[in-house]
């Protein structure tokens, strides 16, 4: 089970290291039948333990949880085995994104974890009637995704590994980044 606790140190530590801005992103926890959500418009910098939101799996999200909650609820109900889920604003992945083209990672981490980082083309005017949707059939198949010009979607068995997930991902990226910077790409 995942703790309120962990779930706003996890959230607090996207933020610390550059992954979303103090109030984007969002990171979610399952709990049984439930799961515990940031609330919408959280500010990593303020946010506590007892700011997260329940929900219960089978039904829709309560008011004042995070714009992104029925995408997390999609991910859950599709994939039995993810625990917890983070959402982050990776710049260098988004950046190296923006073109649509899914993302092969150049080095031996990236690829020895994700061969390939699905990209998903949202239109932004329709993002929060369709990523649902979309997130979630793509994370059945694969640990983390990337939604073009928004943000990074990981899940894990545990918080640990949804978190590993998202800085491997930028981790890979900012590598390329600097790769193509100093033309060796």
């Amino acid at each position: 089970m995942v703790t309120r606790h962990d779930l706003n140190k996890y959230y607090q530590w996207l933020r610390q290291y550059g992954y979303n801005d103090s109030h984007s992103g969002n990171i979610s926890g399952r709990d049984g039948a439930a799961m515990w959500i940031t609330p919408t418009g959280a500010c990593a910098d303020t946010l506590e333990p007892k700011d997260f939101v329940a929900c219960r799996l089978a039904d829709q999200p309560p008011e004042g949880a995070s714009g992104d909650a029925n995408l997390h609820l999609a991910i859950y109900r599709q994939n039995h085995k993810a625990q917890a889920i983070v959402h982050s604003h990776c710049p260098h992945a988004v950046a190296l994104t923006l073109n649509g083209e899914d993302f092969v990672p150049l080095d031996f981490e990236g690829q020895l974890y994700f061969p390939v980082v699905p990209v998903i083309t949202v239109p932004y005017d329709v993002y929060f009637e369709q990523a649902a949707e979309q997130v979630a059939k793509v994370l059945v198949d694969h640990p983390i995704c990337i939604v073009r010009g928004h943000g990074v979607y990981a899940w894990g068995e545990t918080l640990n590994l949804a978190y590993k997930w998202t800085c491997s991902l930028e981790m890979s990226a900012k590598t390329a980044f600097i790769a193509r910077q100093a033309g060796i790409l």
